[in-house]
């Protein structure tokens, strides 16, 4: 069953929780985080992307890198816009995005549960980027990155967790720029706090990580390393955990940068053997059903079908990440492998069709393909089955943000 624990976080000021909220540092490259950054020195970015407080000639996974993320955390703390929590408390989260709402429960979760897969994965982890958070983690003490764990909803935790919403105030409640809001209730409750631990210690067998494998791996990674010098903090990792009824996934898109030779009337008669192929012309196709596919060639839209023999019924075969790998990518344009062929791209639903428009339009790519999202029951099954997503499978919006709660590990 789930091991999770109350813990004391180190958080802003509530007059700055807005200032210091940070987009997750993985979505951000450094230029970015820079023209984020700009006129908000209370941005967690600071710490989180610290490469951009030092010169562009130094390398992002340097060691210097990090040591500035240790001294500005440090400085946050002594300035007073971070303070640590005087007793362990777990925390709500709340985000609404389009009038769409979602509530998580932020905790520790055991590094046991992880290694012993009570924590379920669905995604390979690349070591670099791996070392990129252990690296942060040693250096800072500090788990900044939240990983998000879901689970399959229960009643009574729901109804613990209204009941604390709807009663209690909230600590922050602000709107980001990007319009989301952000709310956050402490539980400092003691029964409260005992009731939380003891209905996931009863009622959730298994959580699955939907988004943050690579900080899970660095968090046990770290605690390995460590060794007879491990603390107790580094038993357990940041993470928020949302049942599975409230999560929304997005589609999650390619751009191709060539046709492997062929011409657009050429990929289309090809394409004709596995799909009912329908020309919409300008108006975007956003898949309204699984195993439908929107194609965009040309300055034209088309809908793909696929036609009975494009995939199989086992967890992995059914998606159609799977389908379009199977189908297209690699015997017609000849990506054998989405994780290391530099001809592809991936586009975040939360973009929209447009942005595959303009980056196909513009040259850089030749085609791009719209998906219908992969459904959470969906990564349940594969995460059950033992097996892993092909890349880039799910976005998760809204992101959880940077900084508001952070796990010390030392302390």
């Amino acid at each position: 069953m789930a091991v999770i624990k109350p813990f004391k976080a180190l958080r802003p000021q509530a007059q700055v929780a807005k200032q210091v909220a940070s987009k997750p540092y993985d979505v951000l490259n450094s230029a970015e985080a820079k023209i984020e950054t700009q006129g908000n020195p209370h941005s967690f970015l600071h710490i989180t992307k610290s490469e951009i407080d030092l010169p562009d000639t130094v390398d992002m996974h340097d060691q210097q890198v990090y040591e500035r993320a240790k001294q500005n955390l440090d400085a946050f703390i002594k300035r007073d816009l971070l303070f640590r929590e005087a007793k362990d408390c777990y925390y709500i989260y709340q985000l609404i995005m389009n009038g769409r709402s979602q509530t998580g429960l932020v905790c520790v979760s055991s590094v046991d549960d992880y290694e012993k897969d009570i924590i379920k994965k669905h995604e390979f982890t690349r070591p670099e980027k791996e070392q990129d958070r252990i690296n942060h983690i040693k250096t800072t003490g500090a788990q900044t990155g939240n990983v998000f764990l879901a689970y399959r909803n229960q009643e009574n935790i729901d109804t613990l967790i209204d009941k604390w919403k709807n009663t209690k105030d909230a600590v922050y409640n602000f709107t980001a720029e990007d319009g989301i809001q952000h709310t956050v209730w402490i539980v400092n409750d003691d029964n409260c706090i005992q009731q939380i631990t003891q209905l996931f210690a009863t009622e959730v067998p298994v959580t699955y990580i939907a988004d943050g494998h690579h900080r899970a791996a660095s968090a046990a990674k770290v605690r390995k390393a460590l060794g007879s010098a491990a603390t107790e903090g580094s038993n357990y990792f940041l993470t928020t955990l949302f049942p599975s009824n409230q999560l929304y996934i997005m589609d999650y898109n390619r751009v191709v940068k060539d046709l492997n030779g062929l011409t657009p009337a050429e990929l289309l008669a090809t394409l004709e053997k596995q799909f009912t192929v329908t020309r919409v012309g300008s108006k975007a196709v956003h898949p309204t059903q699984l195993h439908d596919f929107g194609m965009y060639l040309d300055g034209s839209w088309y809908l793909l079908q696929s036609k009975p023999g494009t995939f199989t019924t086992d967890p992995i075969g059914v998606l159609d990440v799977s389908i379009l790998q199977n189908n297209v990518l690699d015997p017609v344009l000849g990506i054998k492998d989405q994780r290391t062929d530099k001809r592809i791209d991936f586009v975040g639903g939360i973009r929209g069709l447009g942005e595959l428009e303009k980056r196909v339009n513009s040259g850089e790519m030749a085609v791009a393909f719209s998906l219908y999202p992969v459904s959470i029951e969906q990564l349940f099954a594969i995460a059950d089955s033992g097996n892993v997503m092909p890349p880039k499978s799910t976005w998760f919006e809204p992101k959880l943000r940077d900084g508001l709660l952070t796990h010390l590990i030392y302390q």
